[in-house]
């Protein structure tokens, strides 16, 4: 069977839905087998099942290297699935033992194989960059509400603001909003205007950052979208030309029979 029939039959909608469906049954599968319960009436099952499904992937990846060649590792995609499997054949005895609970990887090739999914994860990885700093401003502003807390509050409250580091990880947990009304009414009977600090550090690192975080998100998302569709009209339109070109050739070779039968009739 050829290259281009594989990469064809591979990439079909019935193949790709029939994937799907592994991955998540094999999921599920791997959850059964958290219960002990489950492991000693169908254990043995589950593993022959996860056996058959790792085997089919491997099929899968087989037929994707021979259809594709060297240009299948040019897909990021097609290497993350490929180290997915690669790491689901390593053994898993003695020292390596934890590399299964490694196999509940597989579950995101979903990422791939759903374009929903597969389109978010892209938006965010197209995001990184601006992602990146939003994480500098918010670390700065740790930073400078850390020194001014440890200042400020260090002397009365070390198990909270004692140092620098205490200070941060106090932060980070207010900013989480996850006992900080707690915090800060402890601090105030002591210091009744300490609610100004609080209240600016949470607009600052929940709300302000969080807003923006989403923002770049979103924006992303939209440019994606809109590249996607660029690209997807420039293909409608290069097969367009290329239908015109070919349509334009055949009228010219109709035209060249027509001129060489009637010189013939003439002949005649």
């Amino acid at each position: 069977m050829s290259r281009e029939k594989v990469k064809q039959f591979v990439e079909t909608r019935f193949v790709q839905n029939f994937i799907v469906i592994l991955i998540i049954l094999n999921s599920i599968s791997i959850g059964f087998e958290t219960s002990e319960n489950i492991m000693l009436s169908i254990g043995n099952t589950l593993l022959l099942f996860d056996k058959i499904i790792l085997f089919i992937f491997v099929i899968e990846i087989s037929l994707k290297l021979y259809a594709y060649g060297s240009s299948f590792f040019k897909s990021g995609w097609n290497v993350f699935d490929f180290s997915i499997v690669i790491i689901a054949l390593l053994p898993t005895s003695g020292s390596l033992a934890i590399l299964r609970s490694l196999r509940i990887f597989r579950s995101l090739r979903l990422l791939k194989n759903l374009p929903k999914l597969r389109f978010i994860v892209e938006s965010l990885f197209h995001s990184l960059p601006s992602l990146g700093w939003i994480f500098v401003l918010l670390a700065l502003v740790f930073y400078v509400f850390a020194v001014i807390g440890t200042k400020l509050f260090s002397a009365e409250f070390p198990e909270w603001f004692g140092s620098l580091g205490a200070s941060m990880f106090s932060l980070f947990q207010i900013m989480t909003l996850e006992g900080w009304a707690e915090i800060s009414r402890t601090i105030m009977i002591k210091y009744p205007l300490a609610y100004i600090y609080f209240i600016v550090f949470i607009l600052l690192a929940s709300y302000t950052t969080l807003n923006i975080f989403i923002a770049i998100v979103v924006n992303t998302m939209s440019e994606v979208q809109l590249r996607v569709s660029s690209e997807g009209v420039n293909k409608i339109e290069n097969l367009i030309q290329d239908e015109n070109e070919e349509l334009k050739n055949d009228i010219k070779k109709i035209k060249e029979q027509i001129i060489n039968l009637e010189q013939k009739m003439l002949k005649k």
